[in-house]
């Protein structure tokens, strides 16, 4: 939607409100675009929340390395008698 600055004046919350919801609004100068009104930050619904979390443990668990097991990490520190080395 395309609106002059002039008609812009009388109707700007109107103007505000639409682009909040996600409408294109253009405003003209002189049969030229100028300006155009989006939202500072688009709030995110629940779908798109979970669809970016899911990403992001994918991405992690992609990284992920498995590794040899710490549960006998220590054993270089002891001698074959069991006594510290």
């Amino acid at each position: 939607m395309q609106v002059s600055v002039t008609d812009a004046k009388g109707q700007l919350t109107e103007l505000v409100r639409r682009a909040e919801a996600g409408d294109e609004v253009i405003l003209t100068r002189h049969g030229h675009a100028a300006v155009r009104l989006v939202p500072v930050k688009a709030i995110p619904d629940r779908k798109s929340r979970r669809a970016l979390l899911e990403a992001v443990r994918a991405a992690g668990a992609a990284k992920a390395n498995t590794g040899p097991s710490a549960a006998r990490s220590q054993d270089f520190l002891y001698g074959d008698d069991g006594l510290p080395g």
